[in-house]
């Protein structure tokens, strides 16, 4: 999947929690999350003051709102694509909430993005009922 396209699919899927994020798909989203914020908190490390007494550089207040925005409006397309991404390698999304373990956590949603995909996680796909493990049965089946 290419960049551009990567975070067609992230923003158009910004709140689907089913199905699955390739790897490309996920680290490409990834790129350029850390493309926007690292040179925000970059001015904003260096307009902080050096004391409590000093006053702030005038560009604080500003690139802290936006990254306060942008961090909002993208939170939930955040953890749609980790939940999807967690589909692709086969695991259930609830594995998301293992980042919330202090330093443990984060290494282990680290881990599971960096997995390769797994043809099991088609479990996870839409329509994908019939390929689960359990058989299904029709009314007329189980009466007789």
């Amino acid at each position: 999947m290419t960049p551009v396209a990567a975070l067609s699919t992230y923003f158009r899927k910004y709140a689907d929690f089913t199905g699955r994020a390739t790897r490309s798909e996920y680290w490409w989203v990834a790129l350029w999350m850390a493309v926007f914020y690292l040179p925000m908190l970059l001015v904003l490390a260096f307009n902080m003051p050096p004391t409590d007494y000093d006053a702030a550089g005038p560009l604080l207040v500003p690139v802290g709102f936006l990254i306060m925005l942008v961090y909002l409006a993208t939170i939930v397309p955040n953890i749609a694509l980790l939940v999807r991404r967690l589909h692709d390698v086969n695991f259930a999304g609830w594995f998301a909430f293992l980042g919330l373990i202090p330093s443990v956590g984060g290494i282990a949603i680290l881990v599971f993005a960096v997995l390769p995909s797994n043809p099991l996680g088609a479990r996870f796909d839409r329509g994908a009922s019939s390929l689960t493990a359990e058989p299904t049965w029709s009314n007329a089946q189980r009466l007789g």
